[in-house]
């Protein structure tokens, strides 16, 4: 899929599509590529959410940027997403170091377990936005709980994003684990800074994959 996904961006940024274009059909694409349908839909839907297309029902994938700015998750843009989630969970982390129950506890570990074992992607990636609920739920504040169920869609979708991308998925276990560690001990300052390390993670791979050169998405670089 990374490799369709270059290709098709790399022929956009070069100018190969422009604003306006409509790339090929599906089975257009599949011919050319020599891939399955399934992978040139992951392709598009990443295209889509880095901002270079649109999907219209009926009629194709349209181009409608020739550079990749502020991919978007759901509703929300990567960026505003990123700076609510610094504002909000890393300050949650530490308030539920300090309140968390028992029961908050068991439900984290279970849900890391089953991460951790996890084979199916999707099934990680819901797992991983109930993880973070599950940390606001600890905070013991329904608002707090509130704003992460609002942005859990938002947070699923950049997840599967950046694991498919960036190969996030076993920094994301160990992260989550080290989050675990420190609501287990109680340590709000721990909390906090283990949530800092997390989100900075995020940001990392997420400017990575955004600010790749037009070499690396052809595939010339290294």
């Amino acid at each position: 899929m990374e490799a369709v996904l270059g290709h098709l961006r790399g022929a956009i940024e070069r100018g190969e599509y422009a604003i306006g274009d409509k790339l090929p059909s599906e089975a257009e694409l599949c011919r050319a590529l020599e891939v399955s349908r399934p992978v040139l839909r992951e392709a598009l839907r990443a295209l889509q959410t880095m901002g270079l297309t649109v999907s219209r029902t009926g009629k194709g994938t349209f181009v409608v940027a020739t550079a990749v700015e502020d991919p978007t998750f759901g509703d929300y843009a990567a960026s505003d997403l990123l700076e609510v989630r610094r504002h909000v969970e890393i300050p949650v982390a530490g308030y539920a170091a300090q309140r968390r129950t028992p029961e908050n506890l068991d439900h984290l570990a279970h849900l890391l377990r089953r991460m951790e074992g996890e084979t199916d992607t999707t099934a990680w990636v819901a797992m991983d936005a109930l993880f973070h609920l599950g940390v606001a739920e600890a905070a013991q504040n329904p608002v707090f709980r509130r704003v992460i169920e609002e942005i859990r869609d938002a947070l699923a979708r950049q997840s599967a994003f950046l694991n498919e991308l960036g190969g996030r998925r076993e920094h994301s276990d160990r992260e989550h684990r080290a989050i675990l560690r420190a609501l287990t001990d109680g340590s709000a300052q721990d909390a906090e800074r283990a949530m800092t390390h997390h989100l900075d993670r995020v940001e990392t791979t997420l400017t990575d994959i955004v600010r790749r050169t037009r070499t690396d998405t052809t595939g010339a670089g290294t």
